[in-house]
């Protein structure tokens, strides 16, 4: 099992509530968190509503001083801000979580991407960087929820690297219920984050927070 105790890991969009969702059962785990922000002054805000720990700042300084990145920001900012932040982030692992959705009066669906999908997308972006997929199908809801001690669900995990998708799978592990499970090659990056329109349209009919879990592993 891959040792993920000992880093830092920053959340770029940690004021939103995926983001925010993260930084708080990492820090649950023992692992140090940064939350980030276009401001200042809302990073610090939320690490202090927190707590656990949990420091905040600027984008730019989180992606400085963080070992491992997380990317929950909106995609209409998407390519901007990582395109902003190339050089803070070259030679550390990068996991983009961005779900490229749009609604209309049918629901969600998944927006066309041309690189493919927004990881792949980030990858041609930071081509110094090891950028993986993960953490897309996880309840935000849940993850505010400490009355919930165990997040059944699973985290599928894609990147080339494969040191890289060892250490994402560690960082779900850490989180009580949690499991990482490798999900393949950056190029099916896609589909996964496709289905969480699927997942949507579930939790709107079922009135639920409903995850993924994969069987027979």
């Amino acid at each position: 099992m891959t040792d993920v105790t000992g880093l830092t890991v920053g959340v770029l969009g940690g004021t939103g509530p995926q983001g925010k969702g993260m930084a708080l059962r990492w820090a649950k785990a023992g692992i140090k968190v940064i939350v980030g922000s276009r401001s200042t002054e809302r990073a610090e805000a939320a690490a202090a509503e927190l707590g656990e720990g949990v420091t905040g700042t600027d984008n730019r300084g989180t992606a400085a001083a963080a070992d491992i990145v997380l990317v929950a920001v909106p995609w209409e900012g998407h390519d901007d801000l990582l395109t902003s932040l190339r050089a803070e982030l070259a030679g550390k692992i990068v996991i983009d979580c961005v779900n490229p959705l749009g609604f209309d009066k049918q629901g969600p669906f998944a927006l066309r991407v041309e690189a493919g999908s927004a990881a792949q997308e980030a990858e041609k972006l930071l081509p110094e960087s090891r950028v993986t997929a993960a953490f897309h199908h996880v309840s935000a809801v849940h993850l505010a929820d400490l009355s919930i001690e165990e997040l059944n669900t699973d985290v599928l995990v894609l990147g080339d690297d494969r040191e890289a998708t060892d250490v994402v799978r560690a960082l779900a592990d850490a989180v009580p219920g949690m499991r990482g499970v490798y999900g393949g090659r950056l190029r099916n990056a896609f589909q996964v984050e496709a289905f969480t329109a699927n997942l949507i349209a579930i939790n709107r009919r079922y009135k639920a927070h409903a995850g993924i879990r994969v069987t027979d592993i």
